[in-house]
């Protein structure tokens, strides 16, 4: 009975689904091009897709934001540098705003680094929508499956397709779940990334062969294969405050808002007090509309101006692994949506090595959040259910932990309801607060943050939102192709034992190359080639100390940390490598950024510290002695 009411519900969605999908897809957005005839992005496209191009340098950003005063201020200043934040900076800027934007630390630094690196709808959602009947629900996913695509289109070097094998071991499982993913495709329409198809058992460990197929009291049935997009999530936010500071606007990392400007007569927020981290100076910056996207840490900027604030975030941690690449096959996921206490867990092929994850607990808001030894545990032990390989903690290369800013919104009537989508608020005249959402629906958010801070402070801009089809910076003309010429066209000159010796540009490294860094991995190759900065930085993997060189010079990577963890991937992906690499990466910098050894001492000590939040099986024995298996 329960079994045929819920097949039944899902033929009712489809039908609720298929009617939703014209009235949502396939009517055209209306930008300014469109009424007026111009094309508001053409003069960024071109910038942002010049290969000699280059974002001003730092100095120039902050000599922008000091000069922003009472009788000449910004129209919005941005607080917060994540994907939020650098995608409202974006927005505001291609529309002829006037924008500035700082982060306390890094760009990523925070929770847009941390997280799943998936790009999608939301099955579990459509689930929701579909037993509860619920239309909002529902319109949720439109919206993520619609933004889904156009990140892909807009940073195809960062962002791709990936295969999401689902397992079943049961024939109801076959039913339900195929009959799911199909709505699933549905509900993307032209949008779609791939059809989803049903693989039998054989055919399913010959597509990932760890996938255990006869277990206690199950047997494996098959699989049902859906797509969802996956990212290299830091690099397309460092991207994306790129992308808007060739718009024009004044992007300043390590940065802190230590205070708000406020009007005498009206109490509006009139601009921010900000400390340099990096040389403790202090400076002032108005602006007409402060957007404040910090992420967890919006609840702290929303206190500078009412100590009593009601706090609007409910924070969740969420627990991250990396495992050797054997764990899964390249190419091919794997997710299990309901496990036996009821959980999701995957893991996913990324950027060489294994993810999976994840925890959803509640959490304390800390700057390094740290993952604990049982969240840990409870990772390895739900994928040892469906893997026929041994899971051992010595694996873990690295851990993290991020946190989810879950929001309510403090306008509402219901405050008890806690929100997976984005909360748009301006509970304080001037502040326009953006928060919640998801990594996938970033674009959305920060359009939705910049329609209230030009209604908030009556700004005139010069178009409409142009951000659904504007390349980020290194996307614009990208093929995948493009690493052969790499490969073929430039020499990795290395330094060996105090000899300059030539070293072939493998397929690995211009692969690297050309998905990091897109059309301007070229840049990057000729570095290499040209300076002598053509070794990797650490055994195994790609990265090269020519990356080190190019992010200092144009991705406003300011510590060693900014280059181990948000440009380069080597802190998530192995906790170990990063530390042996720090020397020579803070050697580099040292060049770049003329640091005297007082400063590269304090870089080495600062990294250490941060490592050890990443809990690698070598962290873990160091910490508690328990894991020497």
């Amino acid at each position: 009975m329960a079994t045929a009411t819920r097949l039944r519900r899902l033929g009712a969605a489809a039908a609720i689904a298929a009617a939703a999908s014209g009235a949502f897809l396939i009517q055209p957005s209306v930008t300014a091009a469109d009424s007026s005839g111009a094309n508001p992005v053409a003069e960024v496209r071109q910038r942002i897709s010049d290969r000699n191009g280059s974002v001003p340098p730092r100095a120039a950003q902050e000599s922008a934001l000091i000069g922003a005063g009472a009788g000449n201020p910004l129209d919005i200043l941005v607080i917060g540098g994540g994907a939020t934040g650098a995608g409202v900076a974006l927005d505001a800027a291609t529309r002829g705003l006037k924008v500035g934007l700082v982060e306390r630390e890094d760009f990523s630094s925070g929770t847009s680094s941390r997280s799943t690196k998936l790009l999608h709808g939301g099955v579990r959602y459509l689930e929701k929508a579909v037993f509860n009947l619920d239309y909002g629900q529902l319109k949720l996913v439109f919206h993520a499956l619609e933004e889904r695509k156009q990140v892909i289109d807009n940073a195809p070097h960062l962002c791709h397709a990936l295969p999401c094998m689902t397992p079943c071991f049961g024939w109801f499982d076959v039913v339900y779940y195929w009959a799911g993913l199909k709505m699933y495709d549905l509900v993307a329409g032209f949008r779609l990334l791939h059809v989803s198809r049903y693989y039998s058992a054989q055919e399913s460990v010959e597509l990932f062969p760890t996938l255990l197929r006869n277990g206690k009291d199950k047997s494996l049935k098959g699989t049902v294969v859906y797509y969802d997009g996956q990212m290299n999530d830091s690099r397309l936010n460092v991207g994306l405050a790129c992308t808007a500071a060739m718009a024009g606007a004044a992007v300043l990392n390590h940065a802190e808002v230590i205070g708000f400007l406020k009007d005498k007569k009206s109490n509006r927020t009139i601009g921010a007090r900000i400390r340099d981290n990096l040389t403790g100076e202090e400076f002032e910056t108005y602006a007409k509309v402060v957007v404040n996207a910090a992420g967890p840490f919006c609840d702290s900027v929303r206190k500078l101006t009412d100590k009593d604030v009601k706090p609007m975030i409910c924070p969740s941690s969420g627990v991250h692994i990396i495992l050797p690449d054997y764990y899964s096959p390249e190419g091919m996921g794997l997710i299990v949506p309901k496990t036996k206490d009821g959980r999701v867990v995957f893991m996913l092929p990324w950027l060489g090595r294994t993810v999976a994850g994840t925890t959803d607990s509640n959490t304390e808001i800390t700057l390094l959040p740290e993952p604990h030894e049982d969240e840990i545990q409870f990772i390895l032990d739900a994928i040892s259910d469906y893997l026929n390989v041994k899971v051992r903690r010595t694996d873990v290369l690295s851990a993290w932990s991020g946190i989810r800013p879950l929001a309510t919104d403090p306008s509402a009537k219901n405050t008890e309801s806690i929100s997976r989508d984005h909360v748009v608020c301006e509970d304080y005249p001037g502040l326009v607060t953006i928060t919640g959402g998801k990594w996938t629906t970033y674009r959305g958010m920060a359009e939705d943050a910049v329609n209230a801070a030009i209604k908030s402070g009556k700004l005139t801009p010069q178009s409409g939102c142009v951000t659904s089809n504007l390349p980020i910076v290194g996307g614009d003309g990208w093929d995948p192709a493009s690493f052969t010429v790499i490969a073929q066209q430039y020499t990795r000159m290395k330094r060996s034992h105090g000899k300059v010796v030539p070293g072939v540009m493998d397929t690995a490294a211009a692969k690297h190359l050309s998905h990091a860094y897109g059309t301007f991995a070229e840049r990057v190759a000729a570095i290499a080639q040209n300076e002598n900065l053509g070794k990797r930085l650490a055994h195994g993997y790609p990265y090269l100390e020519a990356e080190v060189a190019y992010c200092a010079r144009n991705e406003y990577c300011e510590s060693a940390i900014d280059f181990i963890a948000r440009r380069s991937r080597l802190a998530f992906l192995d906790t170990d490598a990063a530390g042996r690499a720090l020397p020579r990466v803070i050697e580099i910098l040292a060049t770049e950024h003329n640091w005297d050894n007082s400063r590269q001492k304090q870089e080495l000590e600062a990294a250490r510290k941060f490592l050890e939040t990443f809990k690698s099986s070598k962290n873990a024995r160091f910490h508690d002695g328990k894991h020497n298996e």
